[in-house]
Formats: C-alpha cells, sequence, structure tokens
C-alpha cells in the first residue's frame, strides 16, 4: 500500500489523538492509513532463571511453571496490543476512513519504522507515551529517535484533537527549511489552509529574499501565503505567535540552520514540541 499514513498508537492518553489527527490528514489527501503498535522488547518475557540453586526435583517444577508463566504473560501482551489497535482502527473509522490497516509488531520501534516507512507519506505520533501524566514536561523518548532516524515527516500530535485551519511555518533560511516549503506547495495537506511562513530573528536582505521566494513558491501552487520577519528567539515568539493568533499547527525542519549541540534534534524544534499545545510537523 503505497503513499500511506502510519500511525503510532501506544495505548496512551495521545494515542486517541493520534488516530483523529491521522484520520484527518487521510481525509485531505486520499491516502489510506497504517495504524501500527510495536511491542518493545521491554513487554517480551523475561528469560533469566529465577530458580536459583533448587534441586531435588523443585527445580525441575518451577522451571515449568515459570514457563508457563512466560507463555501467559506473552499471550497477555499480544492480546493488549491487539486490543489497543481495535479500538485505534474503531476511532479512525468512525473519523469516515474506509481503507485503513493494522499491524502488531515486535521489537524496536525506531527498527520497525525503517522498516515500513518507504511507502509512507508521514508518520504520526503522539508527544508522549504511556507515561505521560507522569512526565508533562518531557518529550517521550521513541519520539526523539523517531524523529532523528525517520526520513518521512514526523507530525507529533497534540494532546487533543481540533480541526486544523491554519498552519504557522518557520524558516530560517536552511535547507531544512527550504526543503519544508518545497513539500508545502506539493502536498494536498496544505491546501485551502491559510498560512504564515515567519522567520524569527534578525532581518537581512537574505532573509528578505527567502521568505519572498517562499511565498512565491508557494503562490505558484495555488496557496496566498503571509509572511513575517519578528525580532527576539525562536523558541519564545513562535509559540507566542501560536498562543496569541491560534494558529492550527506548527510546521518546521527537525534541525535549524546550525546543528552545533544539537545531539538529537534542534533546540528550537525540541523546544516547540514540548510546550507547543498544537501539532508539530517536523520536516528532514
Amino acid at each position: 500500500m503505497t503513499d500511506k499514513i502510519i500511525a503510532l498508537v501506544d495505548g496512551s492518553i495521545y494515542s486517541e489523538s493520534v488516530c483523529h489527527h491521522a484520520a484527518w490528514i487521510a481525509q485531505r489527501t486520499a491516502a489510506p492509513v497504517e495504524i501500527i503498535h510495536v511491542l518493545g522488547r521491554r513487554e517480551a518475557p523475561e528469560k533469566a532463571d529465577l530458580s536459583g540453586a533448587i534441586r531435588l526435583g523443585a527445580r525441575t517444577k518451577l522451571m515449568e511453571e515459570l514457563a508457563e508463566l512466560d507463555a501467559q504473560r506473552a499471550k497477555l501482551v499480544s492480546h493488549r496490543g491487539r486490543a489497543i489497535l481495535e479500538d485505534a482502527r474503531a476511532i479512525v473509522d468512525r473519523d469516515g476512513i474506509t481503507v485503513i490497516t493494522t499491524r502488531l509488531r515486535q521489537g524496536d520501534i525506531v527498527e520497525a519504522i525503517g522498516e515500513i516507512e518507504g511507502d509512507a507519506r508521514v508518520i504520526v505520533i503522539g508527544k508522549r507515551g504511556e507515561a505521560a501524566d507522569f512526565a508533562k514536561g518531557h518529550l517521550g523518548s521513541n519520539l526523539e529517535r523517531i524523529v532523528r532516524a525517520a526520513h518521512r515527516p514526523v507530525f507529533v500530535a497534540s494532546r487533543a484533537f481540533k480541526p486544523i485551519e491554519s498552519a504557522l511555518v518557520a524558516y530560517d533560511g536552511g535547507s531544512s527549511a527550504i526543503r519544508t516549503v518545497d513539500h508545502i506547495s506539493h502536498s494536498p495537506l496544505f491546501a485551502q489552509l491559510a498560512i504564515t511562513v515567519v522567520t524569527v530573528g534578525n532581518e537581512t536582505p537574505e532573509i528578505r529574499k527567502g521568505l519572498a521566494d517562499a511565498q512565491a513558491l508557494l503562490k505558484a501552487a495555488g496557496i496566498e501565503a503571509e509572511t513575517r520577519i519578528v525580532p527576539g528567539q525562536p523558541e519564545t515568539e513562535l509559540g507566542k505567535m501560536v498562543d496569541d493568533e491560534g494558529f492550527g499547527m506548527v510546521v518546521m525542519g527537525a534541525y535549524g540552520h546550525s546543528r552545533i549541540r544539537s545531539l538529537v534534534i534542534g533546540s528550537t524544534t525540541t523546544e516547540m514540541v514540548r510546550s507547543c499545545k498544537v501539532p508539530v510537523v517536523l520536516m528532514r
């Protein structure tokens, strides 16, 4: 199935939002949805020998009991995974999407994404995972790993779904930002949305030209975009614009113009994903 939308669900409070956002993307792009739940290695049955130094036949009985417990646990984990997928499928189906597939995978989530993202349009993931209520100020560890490894756009769903009518596009003149604008110009996802392309920082002839080129590229694709140059720090000003003007989502490069000290993803990107209450689309 080509050009699909991959929706990653884990049973957390973000999973419902992931499903609604995946359905919203599907409605706008006519792409099918594939819902994936990955059973991480930590969910696999324990292999440790817990029998200690027991002898005289009791060890054999205990080993048999432990093996049975492992088998039961593996079965329960698999049943839970399939239940998560069934619930997710029902949400996407209720949103009016008819072409839906589900897949239960086992192993490392980044390895799983690497194997299946080749025919994907976008990867949809929640900002945080199953520990969301206990780590509200932190990003999910898998999110950072997926953004770093993925070759497709990553759509980071907010906690609650709301229909999206506008997008704030962060533009810093770097190659990632240029590719982002080019992607927007070709994607039906952004058609009919109110687009604002903004550079946060000092106004320079190079920045003015970059924004003019971005605006022209979008106009040629039928998208009338506004451009702005806003002084200040991106981490602060972008969030302020979202809060003050009610943008429905933020689109930005996963890496900024400079990758110095950005060990995983760019510092501005990390802060926007962490603090923003609307979805953030990260482009490579």
